[in-house]
C-alpha cells in the first residue's frame, strides 16, 4: 500500500511541476526573443512574442489532431483511425 501511495504522490508532483504559469512562459518567451537580438519595447520584439505564442498554439492544436505524437506519415501515411 505504501508503494501505491508513493507512486500516486510522485506522479501528482511531476504533473504539477511540469505546468508552467503564464508569467513563466512570458519570461521564457522574452528571453528567447532577446536571444534572437530583438530589444524590449520595439515593434519587432512584440512581433517576436506574438509569433512565439502563435507557434505554441499551433503545436498544441497539432498535438490534438494526432494522439500520442503520431504524425500523418506514420505507417505509410495511413491515419491510425483507418485500421
Amino acid at each position: 500500500m505504501r508503494i501505491g501511495s508513493f507512486l500516486a504522490i510522485s506522479m501528482t508532483a511531476l504533473l504539477i511541476g511540469a505546468c508552467a504559469s503564464t508569467g513563466e512562459q512570458r519570461a521564457a518567451d522574452e528571453i528567447r526573443c532577446r536571444g534572437y537580438g530583438f530589444r524590449k519595447g520595439t515593434d519587432a520584439f512584440s512581433k517576436c512574442l506574438l509569433d512565439v505564442d502563435l507557434n505554441r498554439d499551433a503545436d498544441r492544436r497539432a498535438s490534438l489532431n494526432y494522439p500520442y505524437g503520431w504524425g500523418p506519415g506514420l505507417y505509410g501515411g495511413r491515419p491510425w483511425r483507418n485500421w
